[in-house]
């Protein structure tokens, strides 16, 4: 099958990949999707009007990341938190994500949510984020799903040092019913986080995270961490107090970083789902290999079956990086998850055509276009409404 793509030229597809749902999910790491919502196509999407999402869409989506044994962590930055998803609809989001857990067993071990300050703009001192994170991590624990603080930029515009950031969050363990996971998104992720945890040296903002974290290590599950810096990680990673895990959110490095111990909480999941839980498998297996050359024989399998999708992430996640939601939506879109190509606050239109033909192209390499007549028919018809 071919296709012409701009920016590409002639294309020929792969022979299609074979992806098999999981019977459980991995043992030897744990995994969240980071996931998207499904935007109503109909409904009034522009920039800056209030989100209309296709809820029927967006559960079946969780359903499917739940089918390949991944955790989905929800209402976080993959959302659009920030960049078009309000706070009624992330409220909604929670309730419904949650609820949908529930029939699959216990909420908590299905979804984790993020519990940020964004509904609250305008809060100006340290009791008013205190305050507008108390809410929000209320209505997560309201639903039974686990709770992601989130990086706050409140927080980052009122903060004067790390004093100012140990004082809320430590406020946030002592409402938090159960451990919680915290989230450290790079400026690259989101500009107005610059100079979190009191520093814009990524030395002194870490070791003030880890002060914070040893203090209140029994109230830590694990931390996210999206700096897109393998070796800052790794040293992260050692760093911690035992028993805390390291989440990576790093998109560009994470086969690596997974294999090498790091748990996972990644947006770039929510699009390679089915190669994501194949390789999990396969680590399991390598770690409990009977001997070295088995062992290595898998985390070679591990290498391949990622390898691949790395190329496909890098591009996604290219510069301006917080743009990647468009790319992570239009797979959804090529692979029949949605019925149409439209995101809230119109961000389908955030990268380029030329873009999105080399994430077609990447996609059909990684074997990740699940019914490659659908996407091909899907790119043309995008095509042709560009003129070509």
């Amino acid at each position: 099958m071919r296709i012409d793509l701009p920016g590409v030229g002639p294309y020929e597809l792969r022979e299609p990949a074979r992806w098999s749902p999981a019977e459980r999910p991995a043992t030897s790491r744990i995994a969240y999707a980071a996931a998207h919502v499904v935007a109503d196509p109909l409904g009034d999407n522009t920039p800056g009007s209030p989100a209309v999402v296709d809820w029927d869409a967006t559960l079946r989506f969780r359903r499917h990341l739940w089918s390949y044994g991944l955790r989905v962590a929800d209402a976080m930055d993959t959302a659009q938190r920030n960049m078009g998803l309000d706070w009624a609809a992330t409220r909604e989001l929670i309730r419904r994500s949650a609820a949908e857990a529930r029939a699959y067993g216990d909420p908590a071990a299905l979804v984790s949510c993020g519990a940020g300050t964004d509904h609250r703009p305008d809060a100006g001192d340290l009791d008013a984020i205190t305050a507008a994170y108390a809410e929000q991590i209320e209505t997560v624990q309201d639903t039974g799903a686990g709770v992601i603080i989130m990086a706050s930029r409140q927080l980052a515009r009122v903060a004067s040092g790390p004093a100012d950031y140990h004082q809320v969050y430590g406020k946030l363990f002592g409402l938090a019913g159960r451990p919680v996971i915290l989230h450290w998104l790079g400026e690259m992720f989101d500009p107005q986080l610059a100079g979190y945890w009191g520093s814009r040296e990524v030395d002194a903002a870490t070791e003030s995270f880890l002060e914070l974290i040893h203090a209140h290590a029994a109230m830590v599950d694990g931390v996210k961490v999206s700096l897109l810096d393998e070796e800052h990680e790794v040293r992260l990673r050692a760093a911690l107090p035992e028993g805390v895990k390291l989440y990576t959110g790093d998109d560009f490095n994470y086969p690596s970083l997974i294999r090498s111990g790091s748990h996972a909480l990644l947006g770039i999941f929510d699009a390679i789902a089915p190669a994501a839980a194949a390789a999990l498998r396969v680590l399991d297996e390598a770690e409990a290999a009977p001997d070295a050359a088995e062992r290595d024989r898998l985390l070679a399998a591990y290498d391949e079956i990622l390898a691949p999708t790395v190329p496909l992430s890098r591009k996604i996640f290219e510069a301006p990086t917080y743009h990647y939601k468009t790319g992570i939506v239009f797979l959804s879109w090529l692979n029949g998850h949605q019925d149409a190509f439209a995101m809230v606050n119109g961000a389908q239109s955030a990268r380029s055509l030329v873009h999105l033909a080399e994430v077609f192209a990447l996609a059909d390499q990684a074997g990740l276009l699940a019914d490659q007549e659908l996407a091909v028919r899907r790119m043309k018809a995008l095509l042709a409404v560009n003129g070509l």
